[in-house]
Order: structure tokens, then C-alpha cells, then sequence
């Protein structure tokens, strides 16, 4: 890849999740090119990209077919809203070809340009339809502390994160949390699998008692929350918690952003984990991040709701300029096609196993206290040496995994550092031999970082 050395004032840009006083002293790593699971800097340097960007470049960089789709659709049509009974055959297709897959019965389909606003449109839908069902004052939505569900302050609020409560000042007035599921590392000392899923279940039910039934909405949650940590749940765990919202009348939302189209070695996280949602949704892989589109699914009967809603009003008063945008609903389609084309969801359940050996094998690393692994998701738990405990992970970066993901940069591989916390998530199109790779560099990586470590 030929080197692009590119000149800009350093203080101009302001980069998400970043240390905004260093972006006025510090040159950000600034990336030119990419091809397959690697990018390549302004030096001509490449990377192993161990997360997919935000975990959502499914099919890799450079994929020429999508880059095809993308040109077809610019030169067709390259932009009409969909909205005010217009639409374009692309936008049709993908939404017929979403319904068709989705788990939900009935399912119908509608879209936004990120998952963070497919999410909070979602929370605006279920008022709507709590409104015109004679139920206004179900609002409340409850989800899961250390999720995250999006950047709006909506989502922000709802997120479980509560130091991004408190640094944007959110209102969390109507939004409740219960724990999150970690088996076997959150259950209690000779607590069964199945006596901590019930456990987690009635912390769920009394928390809608004290909030009043009658004033909770819905129940948001990741089938395996990356953000959180990469914590998987019980067995049982989603069966038991809606068998508790189905008592009060509760929507049960599957955040599939992260888990949909293959993550997990079948298409849903929702279908790995045995989900029983009446709304999902969906983005990232929607388009293998080559453009920016996300989906809500929508069950028949809570889409019945909204269509009472419109009746009355005459006319359902949402959408925006960029939903559904042609172009991207073109690549997503094209997506979804080279996903069954490919046989991916295949591809991914035969390379799990290496996965799993490449993170179980990290265990022995004197700086790594435990290894997670769900599908094609790894989480990689920190530790000092000679520490044996962890701490709980979160969206704030620093200490351990600040200089593994530093030293991670002079190996080759870029990772997604919380706190203690390292999470991978390759591109679904990963091989045997790339996985080997990656871990090859990480684990240089970890070395290098405690060679610099201070003699005690």
C-alpha cells in the first residue's frame, strides 16, 4: 500500500473516545487503506483489524462487490427519501429480504442511518404505540448496567454506564436497570447455572413491581453485550426474563447491532441464545459498515399497534432525509447477498473452534486473569502479574489495556481496550491462519508490555 503522508492542523478534529487535550499535541494514527482483515497506514504499515473497525466490517475492507453496488446505485438514483408513500426498489428489496430472515412473525421494516438512532426511534415507536393503545403512562425502559445501546441522550441515559450518566448530566428518570448476566463469573459460591438465571429473573420482576408495572414499556438487551465486557449469560436466562415481561405486558427489544448476520455462528444472536423478541434491531453488518444503515424489526403484532396509531392520526409522523438512504440500502442488500452466497454462517461455525483455542490459550499469559468466547467475540480479561482478580469492565480506557493497545499498534493488530479489559471481533471472513496471526501479534503484544513492566 503506498504511503500517503498526509498534512492537517492537529487541532481541528475532535475524535470520539479520545483524550481531546492530547488530539492538540498528538498525531492520531491516521489510516489510508485497507484490504481483507487489514489497514494500512500513512507509512504503508498494516494492521490486523481485531475488532472490524466497531465491530461491524463483516466482510472485510475493499470487498469490490460491494463497492460495485454502492457505484450501481449512485448512478441509478443516488439519493430519495423514503418516506410520504415514495420509496426506491432497493429499500423494498432489503426490507422484504430483513422480514423473510427475521425470527419474528409478521415482521415488518423500517430503517435509520445508525444503530444508536434505530434504538432510540425504537423507544419513540413503543411510546407511540403504548399511546394509542390506552397505556400513555408506559414509558419506563429497563435495561442492563454496563450495556450500551447507543450515543443519543436517550440511549446514553439508557446505557448502564453510570459515568456517562454523570459526565453529559442524562436524565435517567425513566429508564431502570437490572444486572447484567456473567455465568459462571457473577453467580454466587455453589449457585447452579439454572438458580442464578432464576435469581437474575426475580431481580427483573421486582424491579417492575417497585417501578409499578403499569409504567414500564420495554426490556432492552444485547443477546452478548460487547461493550460490557463480552459476558455471557446463563443458559435459560432469555426464556426465564421474558417469561417475567410477559406477565406485566413488557416488550422484550433484542439489540442485534453487534450480534446480527453471523457474529455469533448463526444469523441472530436472537437464534444462538434461543430469543423470543417482539422488536430487534440491527445495523453494522446490516452493510458490512460500507455505508450507514440500520434497521428496526418489527413484529405484526406490535406493528398492528403503530398502524392503530396511524389510522387515528392520519398519517405516522416520523422519518428523516438520509433513512433508508438508496445507496446504502443497496450495499446492504448486496451484503445480505454475499452472506448466503458465501455460505458466511457456515464459514464462521468452522472457525470457531480455532478461535476458541487462540483465546483459551492466552490464559497462561501472566497478565491475562481469564478469556471470554462467544461465537466469533472474545474478550481478553487483564490482570497484574500475580494478581488473580479483575475488575468489571466499562467504556473508559486506561491503565493495562491502554498500554496493551498501545504496544498491540507496534505489533500490527489493533484491539478495543475498556477498562481491563481487551474485546476482539475479527471480520467474519477471517481464516485459520489469519486467526493465528492475530493472536501471534497480540500475544507479542502482552510480552512487550510486561518486559517494560518496572522490577519490583
Amino acid at each position: 500500500m503506498a504511503s500517503t503522508k498526509l498534512n492537517y492542523r492537529n487541532d481541528t478534529l475532535m475524535l470520539g473516545f479520545s483524550d481531546l487535550k492530547r488530539l492538540r499535541s498528538e498525531r492520531p494514527l491516521v489510516l489510508t487503506g485497507g484490504r481483507g482483515i487489514r489497514v494500512f497506514d500513512e507509512r504503508g504499515r498494516d494492521y490486523i483489524e481485531a475488532v472490524s473497525s466497531f465491530y461491524c466490517v463483516a466482510l472485510g475492507y475493499s470487498d469490490e462487490e460491494l463497492i460495485e453496488a454502492a457505484i450501481a446505485q449512485m448512478r441509478a438514483l443516488p439519493i430519495y427519501p423514503s418516506a410520504i408513500d415514495r420509496t426506491v426498489p432497493a429499500v423494498m428489496e432489503l426490507a422484504e429480504k430483513l422480514a423473510a430472515l427475521s425470527p419474528m412473525p409478521q415482521t415488518h421494516v423500517t430503517f435509520a442511518t445508525t444503530g444508536s438512532e434505530a434504538n432510540d426511534h425504537l423507544i419513540k415507536f413503543i411510546w407511540y404505540a403504548n399511546g394509542f393503545s390506552g397505556e400513555p403512562r408506559r414509558r419506563k425502559i429497563i435495561s442492563r448496567w454496563s450495556s450500551y445501546h447507543g450515543s443519543t441522550i436517550q440511549l446514553t441515559a439508557l446505557g448502564g454506564g453510570s459515568d456517562l450518566h454523570r459526565s453529559f448530566a442524562v436524565p435517567t428518570d425513566e429508564c431502570l436497570y437490572v444486572s447484567h448476566p456473567n455465568w459462571p463469573g457473577g453467580a454466587e459460591p455453589g449457585e447452579s447455572e439454572s438458580a442464578y438465571g432464576d435469581r437474575l429473573a426475580a431481580e427483573l420482576r421486582s424491579v417492575i413491581e417497585q417501578a409499578g408495572p403499569e409504567t414500564v414499556a420495554a426490556f432492552f438487551a444485547e443477546p452478548v453485550s460487547v461493550s460490557a465486557g463480552m459476558y455471557v449469560p446463563p443458559a435459560g436466562y432469555f426464556t426465564k426474563m421474558k417469561a417475567v415481561l410477559d406477565t406485566y405486558g413488557i416488550l422484550l427489544v433484542a439489540d442485534e447491532v453487534v450480534t446480527g448476520f453471523g457474529r455469533t455462528g448463526q444469523f441472530w444472536g436472537t437464534q444462538t441464545l434461543d430469543i423470543k423478541p417482539d422488536c430487534m434491531t440491527s445495523s453494522k453488518a446490516l452493510s458490512s459498515a460500507y455505508q450507514p444503515i440500520s434497521a428496526i424489526l418489527m413484529s405484526g403484532d406490535f406493528y398492528d399497534r403503530l398502524e392503530r396509531g396511524s389510522t387515528e392520526k392520519g398519517w405516522f409522523a416520523h422519518g428523516g432525509t438520509y433513512h433508508a438512504h438508496p445507496v446504502a440500502a443497496a450495499v446492504a442488500l448486496k451484503t445480505i447477498e454475499i452472506y448466503e452466497r458465501r455460505n458466511l454462517v457456515a464459514h464462521v461455525r468452522a472457525i470457531m473452534p480455532a478461535w476458541a483455542r487462540g483465546l483459551a490459550a492466552l490464559k497462561d499469559h501472566p497478565l491475562v486473569a481469564e478469556t471470554r468466547c462467544f461465537g466469533l467475540l472474545g474478550a481478553v480479561q487483564l490482570k497484574q502479574p500475580g494478581d488473580g482478580g479483575a475488575v468489571p469492565a466499562s467504556l473508559r480506557i486506561g491503565g493495562l489495556p491502554a498500554q496493551v493497545y498501545q504496544a498491540g499498534l507496534e505489533a500490527g493488530i489493533i484491539v478495543r481496550p475498556l477498562a481491563n479489559c481487551l474485546v476482539l471481533s475479527p471480520p467474519l471472513i477471517i481464516t485459520t491462519a489469519e486467526i493465528d496471526e492475530l493472536f501471534e501479534r497480540l500475544t507479542r503484544a502482552l510480552d512487550q508490555v510486561l518486559k517494560d513492566m518496572p522490577a519490583e
